[in-house]
């Protein structure tokens, strides 16, 4: 099993212009840690929804990488958003599903992916072009080199250790989130 801080911070150093959508509660928390980064794309509420942003951010920005980050609760909740996904096929969306098998921000009730819920073989359903599931610190160069240079979409289980890691908390002002982000996406547009 990964330590989630430790493979968060291995997928984003060096990360260059990769925009990051990161789920609420404990990814936000693991890409807070690893770097704030005007590119960070926080998300405090929204249970579900990371997937779904993450895609428009993709098909609004067809020559950018986007990386989703989220929490297995996220993603179940946001199951459909694989089948919508699948169909749309942005070669520049990948998924990383931080899977610790629980509910981390209601009390660690165990979640589907506990039952056996196969994420990664929805995600090869609804015909994703990359989909598996990491559980060595080793892999993170190749989810690294996926989220960066790979055709997607694409998603990657990867199997946390349960541990309740302290909250690093980043800017919590949602407009603040937005502007910042925007700006930062437009100044990378006014470079080119």
């Amino acid at each position: 099993m990964l330590d989630r801080r430790d493979f968060v911070r291995h997928l984003l150093i060096d990360r260059g212009d990769l925009l990051v959508v990161s789920g609420l509660g404990s990814a936000t928390y693991d890409v807070a840690a690893a770097g704030d980064h005007p590119l960070n794309f926080y998300l405090w509420g929204a249970m579900g929804g990371t997937a779904m942003i993450g895609l428009g951010l993709a098909l609004a920005q067809p020559d950018r990488r986007v990386a989703v980050l989220t929490g297995d609760g996220d993603m179940l909740m946001g199951i459909g958003s694989l089948a919508t996904i699948g169909v749309k096929q942005p070669k520049n969306l990948a998924i990383v599903v931080l899977d610790n098998a629980h509910y981390g921000e209601t009390g660690m009730q165990p979640s589907h992916t506990k039952s056996g819920i196969d994420l990664p073989a929805a995600a090869l359903a609804c015909r994703f072009k990359h989909a598996g599931a990491v559980s060595r610190i080793e892999q993170a160069t190749e989810v690294r080199a996926l989220l960066h240079e790979a055709e997607g979409p694409i998603l990657v289980s990867a199997r946390i250790k349960e541990d309740d890691v302290p909250r690093v908390l980043p800017l919590r002002d949602g407009h603040a989130i937005k502007q910042r982000f925007i700006a930062a996406v437009a100044a990378l547009s006014a470079a080119r």
